[in-house]
């Protein structure tokens, strides 16, 4: 069925609403020096296989859960590393400067959301369950991913399905 058809039933960021579980979960870096500290509910959960999420993660993808941003709360002393987007964005993520642990990121695109890396929370991102990737076309087939995920070439709202 086209999606179209189900598009009353769906958010803005793609996510039934009755699949956005309320979070209430805080982290710290790998040196304990910031805590991220996250209470709201997910607007959405999503792989992206960015060539700057691969450089980021030292991976193939990176798993991500976006929140309102303040929702997000973050404790103790961060660095940041902006860079141009490939949509012209400008996209910013912070890291704890003593051990560089990823903390979260956001863009210029969406000045009201914060980014953040799922694998951050470990245990306590029990409810993560991603619902697309993004960035389809720079993923590699050594990076296995679910075949059933939906995949947009760039993001979802540019119709890059594929």
């Amino acid at each position: 069925m086209p999606l179209a058809v189900h598009t009353h039933l769906m958010s803005a960021w793609g996510m039934p609403e009755i699949e956005k579980p309320l979070v209430d979960a805080q982290a710290r870096c790998a040196c304990g020096g910031v805590v991220v500290a996250v209470h709201g509910r997910v607007l959405s959960m999503m792989l992206c296989a960015c060539e700057d999420c691969q450089k980021a993660t030292g991976a193939g993808h990176s798993a991500l859960a976006v929140f309102r941003a303040g929702d997000v709360r973050i404790e103790g002393d961060t660095r940041s590393f902006v860079r141009p987007s490939n949509s012209g964005a400008t996209l910013t993520r912070w890291f704890c400067p003593t051990c560089g642990t990823p903390l979260c990121g956001g863009s210029s695109r969406m000045a009201a959301i914060t980014i953040v890396p799922v694998g951050l929370l470990g245990g306590g991102a029990d409810w993560y369950r991603p619902n697309q990737l993004i960035f389809a076309r720079s993923h590699h087939e050594w990076d296995i991913v679910d075949a059933a995920l939906p995949r947009w070439q760039t993001y979802r709202d540019e119709g890059g399905r594929g």
